[in-house]
């Protein structure tokens, strides 16, 4: 074995069982990997920082900056809505409907640009479903990556195919030539997942979803409902002509009317002086009595569909806080009604507690002392401006993401033209990267937003990382290696010719890129085919499929892209990505086994 071999090889087992225990922080553990490979004279200096400029990382920043944008506009939130209402939200159903999606999408672009486009949905999705995001973004980048086999343009390594095969004087696959394949390892992929998932994926503790949430802890602590009843007003309806108040809704019947269609507008905490007319739909909240005394009293219609309310329903949207009223309060000393706090602010006081007791009954008059505390109602970027004014203390903390969806076809077309791009023939770097800067241009985010958007810690690993694959290229360290493998297994029975070639392609494929694996083995797979007297075609497009199979380390881009989102550590894709790498290996062979020879 050749010195540089050798010191090639350490490094690879260094950076590996790094990667694997954490000693040492992954992206800390890259970059030390990328100057061992200059120190110990492998690579220079140019070879060793060629990950800053690789088309994967330029690619990779690109593809945070979109989803950042596509984020942006609540495309996506949207989305896991109509998902929802057509799947329901039951996890297994979600993360087959969601695997499908991105798995089918992947196989006519880059699995990183649909991972990219999906993620903001499956975070959003999770915590609707109230499951971990550790336990859904995992599976779905899993897909995206399988995804990849279902065409020969699916991925860059099945696309270099065929040209290595025209290179050995042998012909061509089709475009569909690996779908059946690539179909059975998608199915396979979520299958495993649905019914094995669980002892395979981490539990880790996720604060939006399997925590109580802060306003489940208001709803607790005040005895507050999730339930709101929708309530139309018919023609001729006594309320017709009145305001809110003229109808005694707080006084005599203690409900409130926490918003109120107009036309297909909703007014959210309507003020006190607004006019009921025929057609308005109320959003009613209170003692389910009460809403009914008062619904039969005023022979109110029952709604059913309230799709214009579904804010109301969704608790991303809008919800319940606890606001105190400070000593420096313009309100202390006045009343509600004085002070005009839904006209102002668009919120609805719900309950009041002063001097310790609940304040019974319409408290529009009740005047309010510095310490009183109300339970408010509202959309959350409605309590997000009350939260930046001085009459009120919001004690509840809550979070809500500034979404623009006017800019929501800016968006879509800034990520369509990079993917049309890529498909023309232009790499993938500078087609998401083009979709990325037409983004900022139309406005759609900023270019500041545009840098808090990149994950640099992902940046880092795969910077650190891509040198070592350019090593075991120019070393020989990979030729050395397959060339082994394949003197021991020529002459052996044909299922452990493609056991090894298969396995062979898995492992480079996680320290090398795809592309590189396939490069490598090519040659080295057509040979032994040749010699075994088996069709080497077959061969070459099977170690072709298991470039793709890159699941045990966050090495892949679509791995290093979901880590941090879900929370990830390296032992964790040991874990899942070993299962699903084993699935991969024996799907793949034997379908090759008994389809292609």
């Amino acid at each position: 074995m050749e010195p540089q071999i050798a010191i090639v090889l350490a490094i690879m087992a260094f950076t590996i069982i790094m990667l694997v225990t954490e000693k040492i922080r992954i992206d800390v553990t890259a970059i030390i990997t990328m100057l061992a490979l200059s120190w110990s004279g492998i690579l220079n200096s140019s070879e060793a920082l060629s990950g800053f400029s690789s088309n994967a990382v330029v690619a990779m920043i690109a593809v945070m900056i979109l989803g950042e944008g596509v984020a942006k506009t609540g495309m996506m939130s949207r989305f896991s809505k109509w998902l929802l209402k057509r799947v329901g939200s039951e996890k297994r159903t979600v993360l087959g409907s969601l695997s499908l999606s991105v798995g089918t999408l992947s196989g006519v672009i880059q699995n990183i640009g649909a991972a990219a486009l999906f993620l903001p949905s499956i975070i959003d999705i999770s915590r609707r479903i109230k499951v971990s995001v550790s336990e859904m973004i995992m599976p779905i980048g899993f897909m995206a990556i399988i995804g990849g086999t279902l065409t020969m343009v699916g991925s860059g390594h099945l696309i270099l195919t065929n040209d290595l095969l025209e290179a050995a004087d042998l012909e061509p696959y089709g475009l569909f030539a690996v779908t059946p394949v690539g179909v059975a390892l998608l199915l396979s992929a979520i299958l495993f997942f649905i019914f094995f998932g669980k002892f395979f994926l981490p539990k880790a503790s996720d604060s939006n979803t399997s925590d109580t949430t802060e306003q489940e802890k208001v709803m607790k602590a005040f005895n507050l409902k999730k339930e709101i009843q929708y309530f139309k007003i018919p023609t001729g309806c006594s309320l017709v002509g009145k305001n809110i108040e003229e109808s005694g809704i707080w006084n005599n019947y203690e409900v409130n009317i926490l918003a109120l269609s107009v036309g297909k507008s909703v007014n959210y905490a309507p003020w006190r002086e607004t006019k009921l007319i025929a057609g308005h739909t109320m959003a009613l909240y209170g003692d389910d009595e009460r809403i009914q005394r008062y619904a039969e009293n005023y022979k109110l219609e029952a709604v059913t569909n309230i799709t214009l309310f579904e804010n109301m329903s969704d608790p991303d949207e809008s919800g319940f806080v606890e606001v105190i009223v400070p000593p420096r309060s313009e309100l202390v000393g006045h009343s509600i009604r004085e002070f005009s706090m839904r006209k102002k602010f668009s919120v609805e006081p719900i309950m009041l507690f002063s001097k310790g007791e609940r304040v019974r009954g319409d408290f529009s008059d009740y005047i309010i002392n510095a310490g009183d505390t109300f339970i408010i109602y509202g959309t959350w970027n409605y309590i997000k401006n009350l939260q930046s004014t001085d009459p009120f203390v919001v004690a509840t903390p809550f979070s809500v993401e500034s979404k623009d969806p006017s800019k929501t076809w800016q968006a879509s077309g800034s990520f369509l033209l990079a993917i049309v791009l890529a498909m023309s023939g232009f790499s993938i770097s500078i087609s998401f990267l083009t979709g990325a800067i037409v983004m900022v241009l139309l406005n759609v985010m900023t270019i500041q937003d545009a840098y808090n958007a990149i994950e640099w810690k992902v940046v880092f690993l795969l910077v650190g990382l891509i040198p070592l694959g350019i090593a075991m290229q120019n070393s020989g360290t990979a030729e050395f290696l397959a060339g082994g493998v394949m003197s021991v297994v020529e002459g052996s029975h044909l299922l452990i010719l493609l056991f090894s070639v298969a396995i062979l392609s898995t492992v480079f494929s996680l320290v090398m890129s795809n592309v590189g694996a396939v490069v490598v083995l090519a040659p080295l797979v057509v040979s032994i085919g040749l010699l075994a007297g088996v069709d080497p075609r077959p061969l070459v497009l099977l170690a072709a499929v298991n470039a793709g199979n890159s699941f045990i380390l966050p090495t892949h881009q679509v791995n290093a892209l979901m880590m941090t989102a879900g929370g990830y550590k390296t032992i964790d894709y040991f874990k899942a990505g070993g299962g699903m790498t084993l699935i991969f290996l024996l799907v793949s062979v034997l379908f090759f086994y008994f389809t292609f020879f």
